[in-house]
């Protein structure tokens, strides 16, 4: 490929939906992918009715993603259970399988993408690779995910700076008592300083996600996870069914709430490197894609100097899901309020699905 017109920084759902929409409007894209092979990411499991709508804007449906769909939420939160409809039906499906349908239809686009480029510095227009080469571009999208980039910090809030998160998860294999178990519901499990969402996926496995303070992860995560299925009866039940000589992936000090409405011109931030939303609010795939769209409609009516702009206008919108997933996130990981919002949560079943609606972004 010629010198590209955009440089797009991750092939997970941000970076291949913003190659796909670039190379779409006539864009030379060069799609930059730090892994040699499509791996399972640990987050992004949960793919909401909103999601699958903006999947369908790119040709991809839910239906041939063939994953699990999810039609209910459940809290649990010590004795405390609620279970409610969501208002659509969501999916539960694999990193490993969103992102190569995802980069499949890059590809068919037009959408140039090199694997094994560890990006390690941004500058001028330039992207610096770790074996040494400079690459450039007008305009450049960074989609890096949830791993930190140099030269721009993620500041988590204060609040957490003095007991950080991280993320956990354990692929749990298939098994007919734990299909019983979940069923077709997305299950969010609280806990003291954390909390642990459950979905299965569509080989019929479950995906556990755990965000969790560090001072709650005092030595092996197996043994946190074995601590709080005696603490919490319930996640108990599932984790019976958990193979415990499988990896638990983890990652330090994600800063969830996150946002920022800041950038150089040429330079889009997308997903996970504009906002970090809580998980426990199942948008994290809907950001991705939904700022992937929004930068791409930017590019094509400002070009490079848009960016700013852009993402000015992605910080706003992010505002108010944000806001409502970490009060949601500060009342679940303290024991009393926890029980509190779980059990107003089966009593009130429509603001649950407020609340469901109120997380996506618009």
């Amino acid at each position: 490929m010629s010198t590209p017109d955009a440089l797009v920084i991750g092939a997970g759902p941000a970076g291949a939906g913003a190659a796909i929409g670039l190379a779409r409007a006539g864009a030379k894209v060069l799609l930059l992918e730090r892994s040699r092979e499509t791996g399972d990411a640990l987050c992004g499991g949960f793919l909401s009715w909103q999601t699958l709508a903006r999947l369908a804007a790119l040709g991809i449906d839910g239906e041939t993603l063939g994953g699990q769909v999810v039609q209910r939420v459940r809290l649990f939160a010590g004795r405390a259970a609620s279970e409610t409809m969501l208002p659509a039906a969501a999916l539960g499906v694999s990193r490993h399988r969103l992102d190569s349908a995802l980069q499949a239809v890059a590809m068919t686009a037009g959408a140039g993408l090199e694997r094994g480029v560890h990006a390690t510095a941004l500058a001028d227009g330039t992207v610096q690779t770790r074996d040494g080469a400079v690459l450039a571009a007008p305009s450049i999208f960074l989609a890096a995910g949830k791993h930190g980039f140099r030269g721009f910090p993620r500041e988590p809030a204060a609040w957490q700076q003095a007991d950080p998160v991280m993320g956990l998860r354990l692929r749990m294999p298939p098994h007919a008592a734990l299909d019983r178990l979940v069923g077709d519901a997305v299950e969010l499990h609280l806990f003291d300083r954390g909390y642990a969402g459950l979905v299965r996926q569509e080989d019929g496995s479950a995906n556990l996600c755990l965000a969790v303070h560090k001072s709650r992860l005092d030595g092996a995560p197996e043994a946190l996870l074995c601590e709080l299925g005696e603490e919490n009866p319930r996640l108990g039940e599932r984790l019976a069914f958990a193979d415990w000589g499988a990896a638990i992936d983890a990652i330090g000090h994600v800063p969830y709430g996150w946002r920022s409405g800041v950038t150089a011109p040429g330079l889009f931030r997308l997903g996970d490197q504009a906002g970090v939303i809580p998980s426990l609010a199942g948008e994290g795939m809907g950001i991705a894609l939904a700022s992937a769209d929004a930068a791409v409609a930017a590019w094509r009516h400002g070009g490079a100097r848009a960016a700013p702009d852009y993402q000015l206008r992605l910080a706003a919108r992010m505002a108010r899901p944000f806001a409502l997933a970490n009060f949601v996130w500060r009342l679940g990981e303290h024991p009393r309020s926890a029980g509190m919002l779980t059990s107003c949560a089966a009593a009130f079943p429509s603001l649950v699905r407020v609340a469901s609606r109120a997380t996506r972004l618009g």
